[in-house]
């Protein structure tokens, strides 16, 4: 049997039990561009890569915000992740209507998942093809969730999807211990240096193409880009300067 005779509706499944279009949902996912977050004990902050299509095109924005207290970053298809950010903000908005305070984001998680799972076992639409990094401080405190088009979701202290996003999750495997105690300044760099790890090595992280947002205990969500996220990338290149010469003189000094 040819595999392409199992994917055409998302409620047949294989031979060897497996659903091929919430899999090609998933590897939607693996190409986009990089979107990561890390959560301090009173921050987190999310992290993306900006795409532009063409040099005479605006590039797609990858974080937005849901409430006050709540932003999401996106990696996969942006219309998809369009379609779910509306849902999320309808459901937060109706939550402070009813109850007069913010929603708390697991509920609204385990809502969001229950949409992206439900797409996987009826023909009425197809999977959606995006990943959610959720950032969140609300009366339980900071929180950072990520969503997958199967319908899972995870809590993390750090965590990255997207294209080349391995290289960011090592660096943040590297540094999350810090994370906790870690200043927003600092929370903003670590973001930058794991977003400037997924490139290739001829290409630079600059302001146009990153987006840093914010939000956290009497920080409202607040999104950096441009002149506000270029005097971080200045620090991180004079921080870089210097443990450079440093490395150098460690080097040159003869043993004693």
């Amino acid at each position: 049997m040819f595999r392409n005779q199992y994917d055409t509706d998302v409620t047949v499944w294989s031979p060897q039990g497996r659903l091929h279009q919430v899999e090609y949902a998933s590897e939607a996912v693996n190409q986009g561009t990089v979107c990561l977050g890390l959560c301090s004990s009173s921050h987190v902050v999310l992290g993306g890569l900006k795409r532009s299509p063409n040099e005479l095109a605006s590039y797609q924005k990858k974080l937005q915000k849901i409430d006050e207290h709540m932003g999401v970053g996106m990696s996969g298809l942006t219309a998809d992740g369009r379609s779910l950010v509306k849902y999320m903000r309808t459901e937060a908005l109706n939550n402070k209507y009813v109850y007069g305070t913010p929603m708390q984001c697991s509920r609204l998680l385990l809502d969001l998942a229950d949409m992206h799972q439900r797409c996987t076992q009826t023909y009425v639409r197809r999977p959606y093809g995006v990943g959610l990094l959720v950032a969140a401080y609300d009366q339980t405190g900071p929180h950072l969730y990520s969503t997958e088009p199967s319908g899972n979701y995870h809590e993390y202290f750090a965590m990255a999807m997207g294209s080349r996003s391995q290289t960011s999750r090592t660096y943040l495997e590297r540094e999350f211990e810090s994370f906790p105690t870690a200043s927003t300044d600092e929370l903003i760099k670590h973001a930058l240096k794991a977003l400037a790890a997924s490139l290739s090595a001829d290409t630079e992280l600059d302001a146009k193409s990153a987006s840093i947002a914010i939000v956290g205990k009497d920080t409202p969500y607040t999104l950096l880009e441009g002149a506000d996220l270029q005097r971080y990338l200045d620090e991180i290149e004079v921080e870089g300067d210097v443990a450079g010469e440093e490395m150098d003189e460690d080097v040159a000094m003869p043993d004693a």
